[in-house]
């Protein structure tokens, strides 16, 4: 029986992106304070990992609700390698992790882990920019260069995946509830339509709703520039006063869609696909303006024990067989589209309940998104320390006010 079928929750219990919290604004807006690393050496990168040697063991740091209970994904990789693991979900906001990190790693010390599990985002950036990063050697990663989609090798805040390799990804989009909502939602203005005046929901994260606010014109957020960000402001500022906006929203949203206390919302794909699988009247749409794709990434920190059982892992969790175990129970957007068919050939031997729950996996655009929602998707703005000093209080000033 699938675990979460018919269990209606969230991706994470918690916040994401550059937090919501008032420990995650506070360190959002103080910015980082540390010397900017020059980029590694090829020959260094390489000198660095002759020296690594295997020493068996790996601990894995990871957000809540990342990893079947059972651990059986883990556990296949102890036998098949004999390396033990220790796994730890003890990530549960970017901003919160980076600021407990940052002074550790500033330090010269080790966090105590070998894998971290990181969102694309100003966070990430921090960490690469800053050193606190291991350089990865691709030449131990063959199941990464074989498997992985061509998509998740093109990763913008991290190109030629220097650093990081997907663990999973998700998009930002709108939800609606069908019971409420009779129209075809297709464009991001019906969250700025005044006939839904009371009734949407925004997000309150600074990246996710200046995304959304430059969709909205037409704007490419990988592209903008400070004017940008002041006119998506300005868009999202006359929606608020417009009393269009009923609350800006942290996961608590898709309750609020479900229930029917707001009609149509911002979502994250993932959560409104469980939804569906529990039969709630909700549906997800990429609007055709834009959507915001984000990937959490694991990466090596600096100074990590065991480096060698890390990067053996991160390999290890691209395998085919391995990341459809990890998917079905994630439900979130795979880098490995080899997992698609293997849910469709498992489908074909269960029954009941998991024949369906299968089924809908392996034929969900939330899961699997058609190459016409790829060619909508885009990521956050790429900010500098000093740009965060701007962008965060435009949109803070308004999902605070």
């Amino acid at each position: 029986m699938n675990p979460r079928l018919n269990l209606p929750r969230t991706r994470r219990d918690f916040f994401r992106v550059t937090g919501f919290s008032a420990a995650g604004l506070a360190l959002a807006a103080c910015g980082v304070q540390g010397q900017k690393a020059a980029p590694p050496k090829a020959d260094a990168v390489k000198d660095f990992w002759s020296k690594q040697t295997k020493h068996g063991k790996v601990v894995f740091a990871n957000w809540p609700e990342y990893m079947p209970e059972d651990k059986a994904p883990l556990e296949k990789f102890k036998k098949d390698t004999g390396i033990s693991y220790e796994y730890k979900e003890v990530i549960q906001e970017n901003a919160e992790f980076f600021g407990k990190a940052d002074p550790v790693l500033r330090a010269g010390q080790s966090l105590g882990y070998d894998i971290v599990v990181m969102t694309n985002g100003v966070q990430l950036q921090h960490m690469i920019e800053l050193g606190y990063a291991t350089p990865l050697d691709h030449a131990q990663l063959p199941n990464f260069q074989a498997n992985a989609g061509q998509k998740y090798k093109e990763r913008a805040y991290d190109p030629g995946n220097k650093y990081t390799v997907p663990y999973t990804s998700g998009v930002t989009g709108i939800a609606y509830n069908t019971d409420y909502v009779k129209d075809d939602i297709t464009s991001i203005e019906s969250l700025f339509d005044a006939k839904y005046k009371g009734r949407v929901g925004m997000m309150a994260d600074a990246q996710e709703i200046g995304n959304f606010g430059m969709f909205a014109l037409g704007i490419d957020p990988e592209k903008s520039t400070e004017a940008d960000w002041k006119k998506a402001g300005d868009k999202l500022k006359a929606q608020r006063e417009a009393g269009i906006v009923r609350k800006y929203y942290d996961q608590s949203y898709i309750d609020a869609v479900s229930k029917g206390d707001v009609w149509l919302s911002m979502a994250w794909s993932g959560d409104v696909f469980q939804r569906q699988l529990a039969g709630e009247p909700v549906k997800f749409v990429v609007p055709e303006e834009g959507g915001t794709i984000w990937t959490d990434n694991m990466l090596i920190p600096k100074g990590a024990a065991n480096p060698v059982d890390a990067l053996m892992l991160m390999d290890y969790l691209y395998q085919p067989a391995v990341a459809a175990e990890l998917d079905e129970f994630i439900q979130y957007v795979t880098p490995i589209p080899a997992v698609q068919d293997l849910l469709r050939e498992k489908a074909k031997t269960a029954k009941g309940e998991d024949k369906k729950a299968l089924e809908d996996m392996a034929d969900s655009s939330l899961m699997f998104p058609t190459e016409a929602d790829y060619a909508k998707l885009r990521s956050y703005t790429k900010l500098t320390t000093q740009q965060e000093q701007v962008f965060n209080p435009i949109f803070q000033s308004i999902t605070q006010a």
